[in-house]
């Protein structure tokens, strides 16, 4: 690990008497960039380990500064940045300038986190949430005390602290950007398609952050055997030496690879004897009971990518199995809310970009979709998503305070598919919802899949999510 700056170089080094003067942290200054999720739990954590912090968030009543200008940049020892900051704001360039070494909030967790603490990474454009979650079910299952954290309500800054067996880290390229020393036993990169462009700036950042996963990994870098992308991410990664490259596919696995034998999910990898046989871990029927229909294959490679997770950390063939049986998904992602007068409502509000939005496609019939979508369109554009999934469409229902990326892409790729733009305003979803209802036929799927962020007129993608299911039970 890169050396952590010297405990006494901030103007506070005395720790109090009940805090733990041994931290890594203790007797520093720490600047905090934003009050949200991640900068509360940092602020907590300098309370604790002897930093003293500084806050600054022009949004926040209770921060120290509103503007980095009034910040003492020189008595600074270490910034830690929320994800709220990109790179090329006025405040991460004034702490550059001043030469402070910039943290990201899992940059900052890693650093105070309890030694000797496995911990895993999932990350990608898609399907993080999900993948994380099942880590985390079939570590339980295996009888591992794991904490399950990220993007999803736990932050990570917290969970480093605890007396955990396993860390399961969700964690997006906003997070990547400013990380450098993590060094985690097993990393995934599910998939890199365009998303937060307006943070990174271009395509080729983006997925430059998001490569950094593979940083320092022990022991698995696991990447999808088909994503040529991906697979070029974990070539050139420097790893700790020993640390092996875990193949994903969803057909028959080739040595050091995970996949699927006759409906069988299978291990190629973690196994003495992977060069003549693969063991089973478990079924694709295992996952039947989260989607109505057949288990679409999205669904099976975040399976995999999680088992082999958990595998690369000793969890046993049987707890695989064990975990995916009882796994239930994230609310908001491809959730039925109801069946209506023949017409199915899902609830995919958590799909915030165009590859999401194109895996809650998968399996469904030609014509049989009405879309609602729309919202911050993140520097996206749409123009494959609509040329992939067109002839599913039979409507589309766009929301959003700018319609156009979405509309544009429409227009020129689906141009016989009827579209209804809902104004912006209190009743968004009611109206959307009572647009696809009467669009809508027997038998057909109104899906709520925005490929777009949410903050444009709700507080997060849950309250979108809400508001969509509680407008479907209002219709009923």
């Amino acid at each position: 690990m890169a050396s952590v700056p010297d405990a006494t170089a901030g103007p506070d080094s005395t720790a109090p008497p009940d805090v733990d003067a041994s931290s890594p942290i203790a007797g520093l200054t720490v600047l905090i960039l934003g009050l949200g999720v991640a900068g509360r739990s940092a602020l907590d954590a300098c309370r604790a380990l002897g930093a003293r912090a500084i806050t600054v968030d022009p949004g926040a009543a209770d921060a120290d500064h509103a503007d980095i200008d009034a910040v003492p940049l020189s008595a600074v020892d270490v910034c830690m940045s929320s994800p709220g900051f990109a790179p090329h704001t006025r405040e991460v360039r004034a702490v550059q300038d001043a030469g402070v070494e910039i943290w990201s909030e899992m940059e900052f967790a890693w650093r105070v986190r309890r030694e000797g603490i496995p911990w895993v990474l999932v990350t990608g454009t898609n399907g993080k949430t999900t993948t994380t979650q099942m880590v985390g079910a079939i570590a339980a299952a295996g009888g591992i005390d794991v904490a399950v954290c990220g993007n999803m309500g736990v932050p990570v800054i917290a969970a480093a602290q605890e007396e955990r067996g396993l860390v399961a880290v969700e964690i997006a390229s906003l997070q990547l950007h400013f990380t450098s020393t993590l060094s985690p036993h097993a990393a995934v990169c599910l998939n890199a398609d365009e998303d937060h462009l307006d943070w990174h700036g271009s395509v080729e950042e983006y997925r430059a952050d998001k490569a950094r996963v593979y940083r320092n990994v022990q022991v698995a870098c696991v990447y999808g055997a088909h994503d040529p992308l991906v697979e070029s991410m974990v070539a050139d990664a420097e790893v700790v030496e020993g640390a092996r490259a875990i193949g994903i596919t969803r057909g028959s696995p080739a040595v050091s690879q995970l996949g699927v034998v006759d409906g069988v999910l299978v291990d190629r990898a973690f196994h003495a004897g992977r060069h003549t046989e693969a063991i089973e871990l478990g079924h694709v029927e295992d996952l039947a009971h989260l989607v109505a229909g057949d288990v679409p294959p999205y669904l099976v490679f975040n399976a995999l990518a999680a088992a082999a997770l958990a595998r690369a950390v000793g969890v046993s063939p049987e707890a695989v199995a064990r975990g995916l049986r009882v796994f239930s998904l994230d609310a908001h992602r491809t959730a039925h809310v109801a069946t209506v007068d023949g017409v199915h409502y899902v609830d995919d509000s958590k799909a915030t970009n165009a590859h999401a939005a194109l895996a809650a496609f998968g399996g469904r019939a030609p014509g049989s979709v009405v879309w609602i979508a729309g919202g911050q369109a993140k520097g996206q554009e749409f123009d494959g998503l609509v040329a992939a999934l067109r002839d599913r469409l039979r409507a589309v229902v766009l929301i959003g305070t700018d319609p156009e990326p979405l509309a544009s892409a429409l227009a020129g790729h689906a141009a016989d598919i009827p579209v209804t733009r809902i104004a912006p305003g209190d009743t968004v979803m009611q109206q959307a919802v009572r647009e696809a209802r009467a669009l809508a036929q027997q038998g057909d799927t109104v899906l709520l899949s925005p490929a777009c962020a949410s903050f444009d007129q709700f507080r997060s993608y849950a309250d979108r999510g809400e508001a969509f299911a509680e407008a479907v039970k209002a219709s009923a």
